[in-house]
């Protein structure tokens, strides 16, 4: 019986192990160094929270994985011998297998900091990492202050996580405003403002130069690299971006970049080894998506994908329009489609921001053709079936300002924006688009 081996037990590895049961009888083992269950690593945060206990983040009970016959082995892997078809690990025993995928995902950048190894530095990745933020971090006594390095959405998420304790945060963002690489002006300044709302010291413009280190090893001090300023602090979340964990494969065959190369089958330029989730890496880039991407929902349709060509149906990975959602603090955030940082030459934006400055709405469209190309929603929630009916069909920013409040997916009861933001729109390009009213259909759908 042919053996499909995964390493990696995160979306990606679980979610094509489930569908390559689902599909064939072939025989399947999960490897993972990390946890003996698959977890969501996006609830790590509400754990710490105090919203559930760390076994209500798998979806998963324990009878699951013997029921549906995916044999778990936990174990650090430090080789694959593409020549033998089989995997080390670090104590020395091997496993061979038919077919590998490997589903290892990302792991936390480091750049050298002096002190980045000290006791009570961490990331927010792993389950050892909660562990760590538990001792090092149970409360503001033992933890005085703590300093976040990297201002993406895993910072914000660590800086919440802490303040839900009362510890107190200074965040270090080496960008002017927070996350304008990826947030245009409008959208950032909101976040900047809704950070420094929640008593978080947020410090922009600023790198880390070195973390000082006490008498046992554990941290002291960070001291800021363009100021010389010290702030001391007990504990460093590193969240500076992340990076495919692939150093394992290092003396192996398999081509990598960043990450594993792979081409749309997510094939390897070795034959059976297949690479998926934000440890593979496209030879070319699908549309305007990035080679590499570290999103739950593509991980999940990695591992489909995989799992069809594995049990003889040969698709592409096709990840159709990009979408996205996330929280910073209390403003929700979803995008749909492309709004860049900055507006290119082709492009027209509107935006609108309501006086409470805890919601905006940024449309991207074509200039010359007034095609809808994206929109980015903070603190209003909008339906990801409209947008990518939008987008398929390449409707004009008239037709989806005039269908808004079908887009609309606030709950019953929340105050509706959709004729100021019309009008506001109207007023600005000299327009007259009319907001029509919900339809019945898009009442009673979900």
């Amino acid at each position: 019986m042919e053996h499909i081996v995964i390493i990696g037990n995160g979306i990606s590895g679980v979610t094509a192990a489930r569908h390559i049961r689902k599909n064939s009888d072939k025989e399947i083992t999960i490897v993972s160094a990390e946890t003996d269950y698959f977890f969501s690593r996006t609830a790590l945060m509400y754990v710490y929270m105090g919203h559930m206990k760390f076994e209500h983040t798998q979806p998963y009970e324990p009878w699951f994985w013997k029921k549906n016959r995916i044999q778990l082995k936990k174990g650090f892997v430090s080789k694959v011998h593409s020549d033998a078809n089989k995997i080390e690990f670090s104590n020395g025993e091997t496993l061979a297998y038919d077919k590998l995928i490997i589903a290892t995902g990302s792991k936390p950048n480091k750049f050298g900091w002096p002190g980045q190894d000290l006791n009570g530095v961490m990331g927010m990745y792993h389950k050892q990492d909660l562990e760590n933020l538990e001792k090092y971090a149970p409360n503001n006594k033992v933890c005085k202050r703590a300093v976040i390095v990297g201002g993406g959405l895993i910072g914000i998420e660590l800086a919440e996580m802490l303040h839900s304790r009362n510890i107190p945060v200074t965040f270090l963002v080496r960008e002017e405003s927070f996350w304008n690489g990826v947030l245009p002006q409008g959208e950032s300044e909101l976040i900047n403002r809704e950070i420094r709302n929640n008593h978080i010291d947020l410090r922009l413009g600023v790198n880390l130069k070195e973390i000082k280190s006490d008498d046992i090893g554990g941290v002291k001090s960070v001291v800021i690299a363009e100021t010389g300023e010290e702030i001391a602090c007990n504990v460093v979340g590193l969240t500076a971006g992340v990076s495919p964990n692939i150093d394992f494969l290092k003396d192996s065959d398999i081509e990598t970049g960043r990450g594993v190369k792979v081409n749309r089958f997510l094939e390897t330029n070795i034959e059976n080894i297949y690479a998926i989730g934000d440890c593979a890496e496209q030879h070319e880039a699908i549309g305007q998506r990035r080679p590499i991407e570290a999103v739950w929902y593509t991980g999940r349709m990695m591992g489909e994908t995989v799992a069809q060509t594995i049990c003889g149906n040969k698709i592409a990975y096709k990840p159709g329009h990009w979408f996205n959602s996330a929280k910073f603090i209390d403003i929700e955030y979803q995008t749909y489609g492309w709004v860049w940082a900055q507006t290119k030459e082709n492009e027209a934006r509107f935006y609108w921001e309501h006086k409470d400055g805890k919601k905006c709405i940024h449309i991207n469209y074509d200039k010359n053709t007034r095609e809808f190309i994206g929109i980015n929603t903070f603190g209003i929630r909008m339906r990801h079936n409209f947008f990518d009916r939008v987008l398929n069909e390449k409707k004009t920013v008239d037709y989806v300002l005039e269908h808004l409040a079908d887009a609309n997916f606030d709950p019953e009861f929340y105050k509706l924006h959709e004729a100021e933001i019309v009008a506001k729109f109207n007023q600005e390009n000299n327009t007259n688009i009319q907001l029509k009213k919900k339809s019945w259909k898009r009442i009673f759908s979900v």
